[in-house]
């Protein structure tokens, strides 16, 4: 069994960013300072019949007694964060250790190695491979737990006869772009959705359609560049492909020897479907008995152990191994506790309002759509320091629902300008480590990378634009 290396390992060239917690709790810090410099000041807030939820009434922020936040209630607003999100972080341990214990048996490696020379037409490969990737990561934000699928995908992609740029667009890039905007996606939309306080469901039918489209545009971005991405074997093994290098494939030794996997078996298939089955239940469970992320924890918890008992793993090689994976997500959980304990101190501090209010002052003439797009690149920014998707929405929705409010359009387009700003940046943005170790592993220059991703990022944004349009109709 290959050893999986944990997501949030940082790749050699990102070791000059801040760890994402260290980000993270400095966040909380200048909170606490916000706390001292900003005035102290509240909205009134009109409760909606029948909902815990209430609306902000526009017009109505008034100052009130400061309460500034010290150092030690900054610290201690950090375990209060993570306790305030503790279904989201059980959900981000339950569910991401599930995939990372699909991962560690092989199965998703032996169903994409087993594609590899069997077919005469590569781009139909192409777009069924990014469909596949697209559809997991609209599920359940797979991203991290391609790393280990790089070289699989490396073998894939020169079988089609292809270079590793598309082998990284095909799966990390149509993961991305269908994590983006999957309206069942709990680490995106679902937490966006809950720090919003709205429904698990809301705004899922133009999510769906805005996911559809996008997902669309990325895989004809990268059919469209199959032509600067094309590897050929060199004569000889001992010689570099300086010539690839130079047209910027990364490809330095083409004739590097690979590990092709095994044959996939029914079991693998077997294996991936106890992985993607257990969203049916859940999807009908939110639209119909308003389930939750604790309902979808216990869901993966079954279909977990169900995983490694099918995979001959055993009781005990399939706790043991469940407990790896969730060790690798376990950073990723913590990041959206703390970044909820920045709420928390600025909620204390009572200047929350305050920055909604300075937010929504230079936009309260501004058309609707101009105001909701104004939003997007707010988000693009921010994700630069929070590369991550759950971390993000937990950090910034609780201003940016309200200021929805204030603003006249409904919270459902604030989330999906959210979605339009913030994780499609995981396609360019230095700071992920993930993604820095994916071209890392594929010998992709970042540089070569970005002239690639950097155009089709902004064909997906449009995309988000539309459908931001489209809801505010």
């Amino acid at each position: 069994m290959p050893q999986f290396e944990p997501p949030d390992t940082p790749a050699p060239r990102a070791s000059r960013f801040p760890h994402p917690m260290v980000l993270l709790l400095g966040g909380v810090l200048v909170a606490a300072l916000l706390t001292w410099l900003l005035p102290a000041g509240e909205y009134e807030r009109r409760p909606i019949p029948g909902s815990s939820r209430a609306l902000v009434v526009p017009g109505t922020w008034h100052p009130v007694e400061v309460a500034p936040v010290g150092l030690a209630q900054a610290v201690l607003a950090v375990p209060r964060g993570i306790v305030i999100g503790a279904d989201v972080v059980v959900v981000v341990l339950f569910v991401g250790g599930a995939f990372v214990l699909l991962e560690q048996t092989g199965a998703l490696g032996r169903l994409v190695g087993g594609l590899v020379g069997r077919t005469r037409r590569p781009r139909l490969v192409i777009v069924v491979i990014s469909l596949a990737f697209a559809t997991l990561g609209a599920l359940v934000n797979l991203f991290e737990e391609i790393i280990a699928l790089v070289p699989v995908l490396l073998v894939l992609s020169r079988g089609l006869g292809f270079g590793p740029v598309t082998a990284i667009a095909m799966s990390a890039g149509a993961a991305i772009v269908g994590a983006a905007f999957g309206p069942t996606n709990p680490f995106a939309s679902g937490i966006a959705n809950r720090f919003a306080e709205l429904p698990a469901s809301a705004g899922a039918g133009v999510r769906l359609l805005v996911t559809v489209v996008a997902v669309s545009v990325w895989i004809a971005w990268t059919l469209s560049q199959l032509r600067h991405d094309v590897w050929t074997a060199t004569a000889s093994r001992d010689v570099t492909t300086r010539d690839d290098d130079a047209k910027g494939t990364g490809v330095r030794d083409a004739a590097t020897p690979v590990t092709v996997p095994a044959p996939a078996t029914r079991r693998d298939a077997v294996l991936l479907l106890l992985a993607i089955v257990p969203f049916a239940p859940y999807l009908v469970g939110v639209l119909r008995f308003d389930w939750g992320f604790n309902e979808l924890s216990a869901i993966y918890l079954v279909a977990a152990f169900a995983i490694g008992l099918v995979a001959r793993l055993g009781v005990r090689g399939t706790t043991v191994t469940y407990l790896r994976g969730m060790d690798a997500m376990l950073s990723a959980g913590l990041f959206v506790g703390v970044a909820r304990a920045i709420s928390v101190v600025l909620e204390d501090g009572k200047v929350i309002d305050t920055i909604v209010h300075g937010l929504a002052t230079p936009l309260e003439h501004a058309p609707g759509l101009l105001a909701a797009g104004l939003m997007v690149p707010i988000h693009a920014l921010l994700h630069l320091p929070v590369a991550s998707n759950s971390g993000h929405a937990a950090l910034v929705m609780p201003i940016m629902a309200p200021l929805a409010d204030l603003l006249g359009f409904s919270r459902e387009v604030a989330v999906l300008a959210y979605q339009t700003g913030g994780p499609p940046m995981d396609l360019v943005v230095p700071t992920n480590g993930a993604l820095l170790a994916m071209l890392l592993a594929a010998r992709v220059p970042f540089p070569r990378w970005l002239r690639f991703a950097v155009p089709g990022v902004l064909l997906v944004m449009l995309v988000g634009f539309a459908g931001m349009a489209l809801a505010l109709v």
